[in-house]
């Protein structure tokens, strides 16, 4: 064996020796991590769909409607359906009186519309008017859930 095959020989088992010795700090880095990972709590089809699911969906066409909650829940809120429905949708804009909007129980604001009758409001929220976007920017509420909403704040503006 010759001087250079030597060196060569030498530089190749310290060759292997760093990147084994690499490969070792790499896998104990990659088990320490999965250490710090927390378990899902549970793995069943209906949980593990729950958290995958999209955060919107895209409709095309005539949008799902959204049925009025069920008597018992209605009996759990004082104003039904309607006050959850402003409270959800409405207060945006009518809890602060924004784009001209009537703020939800300020007689003032709410009397020249009152006095246009609850047909107008009614047609007014489910179809859009002036700065008011259809049915609130809500496609998806039901023309009926709407209409509760509309009484609902009618009745804390009177």
């Amino acid at each position: 064996m010759n001087k250079k095959s030597g060196q060569f020989f030498i530089g190749s088992i310290v060759t292997i020796l760093a990147l084994y010795g690499l490969v070792l700090i790499i896998l104990n880095n990659s088990l320490e991590l999965g250490k710090d990972a927390t378990a899902p709590a549970s793995m069943e089809e209906d949980a593990v769909a729950e958290r995958i699911k999209p955060v919107a969906e895209v409709n095309i066409g005539e949008p799902p409607a959204v049925q009025a909650p069920a008597a018992e829940e209605e009996s759990d809120t004082a104003g039904g359906p309607g006050q959850q429905i402003v409270t959800q949708v409405c207060a945006a804009c009518h809890g602060a009186g924004l784009m001209g909007s009537p703020k939800i129980g300020n007689a003032a604001d709410w009397a020249p519309r009152i006095e246009k009758g609850m047909d107008t409001l009614h047609k007014h929220a489910i179809e859009g008017f002036n700065m008011m976007p259809a049915k609130g920017g809500r496609a998806d509420l039901s023309d009926e859930a709407v209409m509760a909403a509309v009484d609902y704040m009618v009745s804390q503006s009177k």
